[in-house]
């Protein structure tokens, strides 16, 4: 990739002048009502401004990444440009036959007669974003959100400052007033929106503010997608090719250094294969990262000071295998691997999000399916295995909200799979169609002659 970033928008979102939320929100509901959003023609134009911006804006929008969370150009390309680039132009492709009404049969009694399923638009939508992907976790969903005929509030995170402004300063460029608004702010004005009746409240973050979000969305009866967190394992049994399992769970660990939502975030290595992989984990950083982290280009770093101490806090819960290094100040701390690691120590209760990888050893598959279904269900089940017995038992067995067998993340990354959690990890799903199922009403119609 040869984007050279340009010099990230310094603006405070502060000096920002904001029109109140329930003007926002009343302005895109009188757009929406006017039946402008709804034609397939108006929903491929916003997409069409929305594939302009990412195209002419690159270079803006990875200076701001790379200000924000240190991520090297090729990384934060791939993960937060491309990454939704795939997604509009999968959407664009298929999005004609998606909106298609589907025939429904209609049983013998009430015939002669039709009947159909439609999908109509829901209204005004808001779209609240976290800092740790800040640019494709705002416009994936918004994709949906204008592909299924909606008017959207976009608010992007405040922990990455210069991303929300640049999403501020450069979307309204390429998308109407009356398509998205874009709020920025911290806790007050994302509170002031809550406050608004809306359609469908999209939401990617924690727990904790997921429930605040429920309790706010329940004055209007308003629906949610919850696309939240928790602590994915990763199940390695003895006799796989622990270089290419290293390898693959290091790749998947330490992007956006371990700030990704399914990174993996704990291994349970059965039998043999905890001691072994030990060695290979610390090969695989090198191999990604060199001898010396902190110099490497696509390595990022930690969003602020208060993650930062969080994360340093977890260091003593076991031996450090490799890295373990770390500086306040640029807010770095290397790939760390631990082993030895007790399942009641404080790196095992709460999801990492960060580049800390406990290891702990358990003696079979049994224990390994019993510690995973003793917990609160994951946002993503990883399993590196040859058995077949394995991946039926785990796929039977246990409940994610993805699980994926030698590859992890990347089923994020396939359209045509539906992203989200159970339970704890989240509710509602999206990408691909799934993110017009999302934000659209899948309505009955029947019509029976009056003759």
């Amino acid at each position: 990739m040869t984007h050279t970033p340009a010099a990230p928008d310094a603006t405070p979102a502060a000096e920002a002048a904001q029109e109140p939320a329930a003007v926002t929100v009343a302005r895109l509901r009188a757009a929406f009502d006017t039946g402008r959003t709804r034609p397939l023609a108006w929903r491929r134009a916003q997409l069409a401004g929305l594939r302009s911006l990412l195209t002419e804006q690159s270079d803006a929008f990875l200076a701001a990444l790379r200000a924000d969370l240190g991520k090297g150009t090729a990384e934060a390309y791939r993960t937060e440009i491309g990454f939704t680039l795939n997604e509009l132009d999968h959407t664009v492709a298929h999005l004609e036959q998606w909106l298609q009404p589907r025939p429904a049969t209609v049983p013998e009694v009430f015939r002669p007669a039709e009947a159909r399923v439609v999908r109509d638009p829901l209204g005004v939508v808001l779209i609240i974003a976290p800092w740790n992907y800040p640019l494709q976790l705002a416009l994936a969903p918004l994709v949906g959100a204008l592909a299924a005929g909606n008017t959207a509030v976009l608010k992007p995170s405040e922990l990455a400052p210069a991303t929300s402004a640049a999403i501020a300063r450069l979307l309204p460029r390429y998308l109407g007033p009356e398509a998205v608004a874009v709020v920025q702010g911290a806790v007050p004005e994302t509170t002031a929106l809550l406050e608004q009746r809306f359609d469908h409240i999209f939401y990617t973050g924690n727990g904790a503010v997921g429930r605040i979000v429920m309790a706010a969305a329940a004055r209007h009866l308003t629906p949610v997608t919850l696309e939240l967190g928790g602590k994915s394992p990763v199940v390695v049994e003895p006799g796989v090719d622990l270089a290419v399992t290293a390898r693959r769970i290091a790749q998947g660990k330490f992007l956006n250094a371990g700030q990704t939502c399914v990174a993996p975030d704990y291994v349970l290595a059965i039998g043999a294969s905890a001691k072994a992989l030990e060695s290979q984990l610390a090969d695989a950083v090198r191999e990604l990262y060199g001898e010396d982290p902190a110099t490497a280009p696509e390595y990022g770093r930690i969003v602020n000071e208060r993650h930062f101490d969080r994360l340093t806090a977890l260091l003593d819960d076991g031996r450090t295998v490799t890295g373990g290094t770390h500086d306040r100040a640029s807010r770095y701390l290397a790939p760390t691997v631990l082993a030895d690691v007790s399942p009641e120590a404080p790196v095992m209760q709460a999801e990492i999000f960060g580049p800390v990888l406990p290891v702990v050893a358990v003696p079979d598959l049994d224990a390994a399916i019993a510690f995973i279904n003793e917990r609160d269900k994951p946002l993503a089940l990883y399993a590196f295995t040859e058995s077949p017995q394995t991946k039926r038992r785990l796929t039977e067995e246990t409940s994610s909200g993805a699980l994926s067998f030698g590859l992890p993340v990347s089923h994020l990354a396939m359209p045509e799979l539906p992203f989200g959690g159970v339970g704890e990890s989240g509710m509602g799903r999206y990408h691909g169609e799934y993110s017009i199922e999302t934000f659209s009403h899948t309505k009955a119609v029947v019509d029976k002659p009056l003759a």
